[in-house]
């Protein structure tokens, strides 16, 4: 089993990276995301409302002012799962704070042989590897500075974000019902 930072350590991540934070993030859905109240309006066709002044949005924003960046390139199906179906919804707020979000066609990652496990990258140098279980209840992230290791993510980024589309790009195609 590997070594698991603590919340607080995750979270002090996001405030403290020098100037970038990346997302590859490959699930077919977050079993955090069925259990929150917006994912069950979501469930009943009604408009998800999302608190604009929730943390992880103010910190997004606050980031970015300060010159920072912070990417994600989320693996869709075709036809996107429902979890997909609703983080696409809230992609939105997520842009809006600023951060910068991009999808690819699973069919495009398995093609160019792009793993399927979630990781954040800060600042090319640090490497976090989520960890879920089956049921994508999250496990943990684990902390990997090994520089053959964080090289391969930045690889796997570079090669990601070459290929992915941009979410207003994305939508414009009408690949998803919003």
């Amino acid at each position: 089993m590997p070594e698991f930072i603590t919340n607080d350590r995750f979270d002090e991540l996001f405030r403290t990276f020098q100037h970038t934070a990346w997302r590859w993030e490959t699930q077919r859905g977050y079993d955090s995301d069925r259990q929150s109240p917006a994912y069950q309006a979501f469930l009943r066709g009604e408009e998800a409302v999302r608190d604009r002044r929730r943390p992880w949005l103010v910190n997004i924003a606050a980031q970015v002012r300060e010159g920072k960046r912070i990417e994600r390139v989320r693996v869709l199906d075709n036809p996107p799962t429902e979890g997909q179906r609703f983080l696409l919804s809230g992609a939105p707020y997520n842009i809006d704070a600023g951060e910068d979000i991009r999808h690819l066609d699973r069919a495009k990652a398995e093609e160019l042989r792009l793993p399927e496990d979630d990781f954040w990258l800060f600042d090319s140098r640090l490497l976090l590897r989520m960890h879920f279980d089956d049921q994508q209840r999250w496990l943990g992230a684990e902390a990997v500075e090994e520089p053959a290791e964080v090289l391969t993510a930045c690889q796997i980024r570079d090669a990601a974000w070459h290929h992915a589309i941009p979410h207003a790009q994305y939508r414009q195609l009408g690949t998803v019902a919003m």
